[in-house]
């Protein structure tokens, strides 16, 4: 009989504008949903969102294509006497939590797991310990984790860490008597994919931008970048806006860059299209201040499309392995060299970094051993 796994994220499929977290339960849902029996307690909407998914029942349990059983809670529904009910009433052996500050799918959650004996419980930290994600809104952050251990809340549970660096955070921040079970993201199950050469323009430069407007994934730094730039370069930008005033300051930026930098911005992306998308450019520019992951690295690499990132995520030595370049955040110049340097590529120089580029995400998506890795996390 399949073990079944109890599902809490406050955001999931059909929804996409979260990102990185709805992606991470989603492949991992997708690579054992053969072994264990998995349930979702989500939103009925999605990120920054008011209006419910078409196509799903609100209040109850849903059937998804692929067999996965989601209830999706309705704002006015999203309470705590029915998140106490719906724990009560379902029959499960492991609870997976994602994130740590949601009041209504960690913190109540977990509250009431208490009186719940002989249950597995794990929390996923998706990289919220990290020391770029506490620096943003840091007071209440750190205050939040001194009464969290204060009510000894996370005591008897296991922290799921994706790499050496989080269990490290996670550590640091709530003590080394926390149990930690380390098991990497698992990619995007993808079948059937292949390498198709993109023209490429010596001279020129086509680089895009995936992920939400908001101060952890530095749009206005990149924005600084360009300004400097001398080749002609599009950029385009996909994703919500999730902090007007931080898009406002990119905006005002945006006035500044001279005509020879080409920037749209093109609204939200939905995940089916993502990949599509990617094949259309030529490098990835996101030097974001850390990623506990950074799927959309992972999806640009499988598109053939190499990356321009910070050092500040898993993705290490990428010139190395000539699939792109990870460059701190305090070496500027460093990003407008290498972003001319990709500018003068020519085309069988691009041809061969795309490749390998694939190659090198390819392998990555087809290692068993993270699928192990993740399984270990329910046992």
């Amino acid at each position: 009989m399949k073990k079944k796994i109890l599902v809490f994220i406050d955001w999931y499929l059909p929804g996409y504008k979260a990102g990185g977290p709805i992606q991470s339960v989603a492949n991992l849902v997708e690579h054992l949903k053969d072994e264990f029996e998995f349930s979702i307690v989500t939103r009925d909407t999605d990120y920054c969102e008011t209006k419910p998914y078409k196509g799903i029942k609100s209040n109850e349990w849903n059937i998804l294509p692929n067999g996965i059983r989601v209830y999706y809670f309705s704002t006015a529904q999203l309470t705590r006497t029915n998140i106490r009910k719906l724990i009560w009433e379902e029959n499960f052996d492991s609870v997976y939590l994602n994130g740590i500050y949601s009041v209504y799918f960690t913190l109540y959650p977990l509250f009431f797991l208490r009186k719940k004996t002989g249950k597995l419980i794990i929390i996923a930290a998706r990289g919220m310990l990290s020391e770029g994600s506490l620096n943003v809104k840091s007071n209440k952050k750190r205050f939040f984790l001194i009464a969290v251990k204060a009510l000894r809340l996370f005591d008897k549970v296991v922290f799921h860490a994706t790499t050496l660096s989080e269990k490290q955070d996670i550590h640091k921040i709530l003590g080394n008597n926390i149990q930690i079970k380390t098991a990497k993201n698992l990619s995007q199950k993808i079948s059937g994919l292949i390498w198709k050469q993109k023209e490429k323009h010596t001279g020129s430069l086509n680089l895009i931008n995936i992920a939400r407007v908001s101060p952890e994934k530095n749009l206005l730094f990149a924005l600084k970048i360009l300004k400097e730039v001398k080749s002609s370069i599009t950029f385009d930008i996909y994703g919500p806006i999730y902090n007007q005033e931080y898009w406002a300051k990119c905006q005002e930026l945006i006035k500044e860059i001279p005509s020879n930098i080409k920037i749209n911005y093109k609204g939200s992306l939905e995940t089916h299209k993502v990949l599509k998308e990617l094949q259309n450019y030529d490098f990835m520019f996101m030097p974001s201040t850390g990623e506990n992951f950074g799927h959309i690295i992972l999806q640009s690499l499988s598109a053939g499309c190499p990356v321009i990132i910070s050092d500040l995520t898993p993705w290490k030595h990428l010139k190395e392995k000539n699939v792109g370049w990870d460059i701190s955040l305090q070496a500027s110049d460093k990003f407008i060299e290498v972003i001319e340097q990709c500018a003068q590529m020519d085309q069988t120089q691009y041809d061969q970094l795309s490749k390998i580029a694939f190659d090198y995400a390819q392998k990555y998506s087809s290692n068993i051993e993270i699928v192990e890795e993740n399984r270990y996390l329910f046992l």
